[in-house]
C-alpha cells in the first residue's frame, strides 16, 4: 500500500511516518509533501500511485481543502488537525477519519484499521464507485432569486460574484445587479463548479471570468479588479494566494 503525507512540521511529518511503519511495514510512504501548491502539482501528476493520503489541515500557504478543490482525488483522506472546527468540511470530502493533533499511535491505527476493513468489505470496482461519487459535485448551474413579486432565474455563468454583508449573502451579475440570496457562503462552495468560482476571503467568492486584473498588493497578498464595480476592495486573504494562483493560471 502507498500513501502520502501532507504535512507542512517537519517533525509532525517524521513522527506520522513512524506510526504508520509501525502498524504495518509494508506501507510505502510514496512522498512527503510540505503546501498546497506542490500538493495540487504532485497529485496531478501521481495521483494514481497511492493509495491514501494523511493531510494537516493548515498548511503554510492555506488550508489543505484547497487541494482538493484544484485537483480531483478520489483517495480516502485522513485528515490531521490541532483544531476540531473542521471536522465538518473535512467529512464532505471523501475523508474516512479526522485525527487531533497530538496524535498518537492509537488514533493511526484505528484510522488504518478503519481504512483496511473498509477495503475488505468492499471490492476495488465498488471502491473506485464509491469514491467516484464522492468526487463528483453536483454544480448548480442557476440560481432563484427574488425582485419585488418576481422571480427570476440567473445562471452561473452570468454570476460575477457573491458577498457577504453581516449575514446577507449578495449575488452580482455581470450586469452589475445586485440581489439577496438565502444562501450561506459556505454552503455556495458545495454547489459551485470550482473551475469557475472561488472563495477568495471571508467576503468574497469571485468568477474567474469576472476578474479583469490582479494587483500585487501589501503583505503579499493580492488584489482583483473586477468586470463589476464593488464598494469594498477585494483582497485575496494571505493564506489562499497560492491556492488563487494556481486555480487563475489553470492546469
Amino acid at each position: 500500500m502507498n500513501a502520502l503525507i501532507i504535512e507542512d512540521e517537519f517533525p509532525a511529518a517524521e513522527k506520522l511516518e513512524r506510526y504508520i511503519k509501525k502498524y504495518d511495514s509494508s506501507i510505502s510512504i510514496t512522498a512527503k509533501l510540505t503546501n498546497v501548491e506542490n500538493s495540487v502539482s504532485w497529485l496531478k501528476e501521481h495521483g494514481n500511485s497511492i493509495d491514501i493520503i494523511f493531510a494537516d489541515i493548515q498548511l503554510s500557504d492555506g488550508l489543505s481543502f484547497e487541494i482538493f478543490n484544484l485537483v480531483e482525488v478520489k483517495k480516502p483522506i485522513i485528515f490531521t488537525t490541532a483544531f476540531d472546527e473542521f471536522a465538518v468540511d473535512a467529512f464532505k470530502l471523501n475523508s474516512i477519519d479526522y485525527i487531533l493533533k497530538p496524535i498518537t499511535f492509537t488514533e493511526v491505527s484505528k484510522a488504518l484499521t478503519k481504512f483496511k476493513n473498509f477495503k475488505s468489505l468492499l471490492s476495488t470496482e465498488a471502491i473506485q464507485n464509491v469514491a467516484d461519487t464522492f468526487a463528483s459535485k453536483p454544480y448548480k448551474n442557476r440560481f432563484l432569486v427574488r425582485l419585488g413579486n418576481h422571480i427570476h432565474s440567473i445562471k452561473a455563468n452570468e454570476i460575477a460574484m457573491f458577498y457577504a454583508e453581516g449575514r446577507t449573502v449578495f449575488l452580482v451579475t455581470n450586469e452589475g445587479k445586485k440581489f439577496i440570496l438565502d444562501y450561506k457562503l459556505e454552503d455556495l462552495n458545495e454547489v459551485l463548479n470550482v473551475q469557475y468560482f472561488m472563495r477568495v476571503n471571508r467576503t468574497f467568492i469571485v468568477n474567474l471570468n469576472a476578474i479583469k486584473d490582479v494587483i500585487v498588493y501589501s503583505n503579499s497578498r493580492l488584489k482583483l479588479v473586477l468586470n463589476v464595480s464593488s464598494e469594498n476592495d477585494i483582497i485575496v486573504s494571505r493564506e489562499r494566494v497560492s491556492a488563487f494562483k494556481n486555480w487563475f493560471g489553470g492546469n
